[in-house]
């Protein structure tokens, strides 16, 4: 399975939690042609995202959480890896066969994966996980009349291929304003930028394929995108998972959700 789903425990909201970027595993078939050092822990992993938000079961809210590395599939790029930026960072494709940093990650030290391959990997990794995310989105569509996917993700503090700068600890994502309602994207900002963790909204980060393909507020189909650095809720190196960091910007992501479900009623 290329995916899995944490239903909710209690009588379902209106909203959706998607972790593309959680996954470590890579398929036998072509574990192998990976450098073992670097796919023993992948880097660009968005780590224990999926640990980070395991309270969301309890509010009523479903998450789906990616199995395989973004190395293998990225399943937050678009299908046929057209750019989501036009700024001169670095963009891995829909297949990567380098890091953040530039480094190939396969053994032959390739620089981009075959068409006939990527093809191949978006059939069996990446359509299953859109599939079924679209059919979480549109069964809560049915049962509420609208929806809202929250789209996880983190980060670390500098990605010199990425800006310069450290990144702020939390980037909400949406579209420029056009992947959910103004009510909805001013509820998460107000929220979020009250943590005490500096906040940016769209910059550098506006969402990925995700929140741009799936958040269409005329149809009461809303998107938002959370970007945060890793040691919000991991150790200085980045390395572990932080409890005493984690509940405190798991506290601040429960009332983010708390604001946005009195919202949606």
């Amino acid at each position: 399975m290329v995916y899995t789903i944490v239903p909710a425990a209690k009588p379902e909201v209106p909203i959706v939690v998607s972790v593309p970027h959680c996954g470590t595993a890579f398929p036998d078939e072509i574990k192998d042609q990976y450098k073992p050092k670097l796919i023993a822990a992948p880097d660009d992993t968005d780590w224990f995202v999926d640990l980070l938000y395991d309270f969301v079961p309890a509010m009523g809210i479903s998450m789906i959480t990616a199995q395989y590395s973004r190395w293998v599939i990225d399943l937050n790029r678009d299908p046929y890896s057209k750019p989501l930026y036009k700024d001169g960072r670095l963009i891995t494709p829909l297949c990567p066969a380098t890091n953040f940093l530039g480094e190939t990650i396969y053994r032959d030290e390739r620089q981009e994966v075959e068409l006939p391959e990527v093809k191949r990997r978006r059939e069996l990794y990446y359509q299953p996980y859109h599939s079924k995310l679209r059919e979480l989105l549109s069964q809560r569509k049915r049962k509420h009349n609208k929806v809202v996917l929250w789209d996880c993700h983190s980060i670390k503090q500098v990605v010199p291929t990425i800006q310069a700068e450290k990144f702020p600890d939390l980037i909400l994502g949406d579209a420029d304003n056009t992947s959910a309602a103004p009510e909805l994207i001013e509820t998460a900002q107000l929220t979020l930028s009250t943590g005490g963790y500096s906040f940016a909204h769209n910059q550098p980060f506006k969402g990925g394929y995700i929140t741009r393909k799936y958040g269409k507020p005329v149809k009461n189909r809303h998107a938002l995108q959370l970007e945060m650095t890793k040691v919000n809720y991991m150790d200085d190196a980045e390395k572990k998972y932080d409890k005493a960091r984690a509940e405190k910007i798991r506290e601040l992501l429960k009332r983010t959700f708390d604001n946005l479900i009195e919202k949606l009623k």
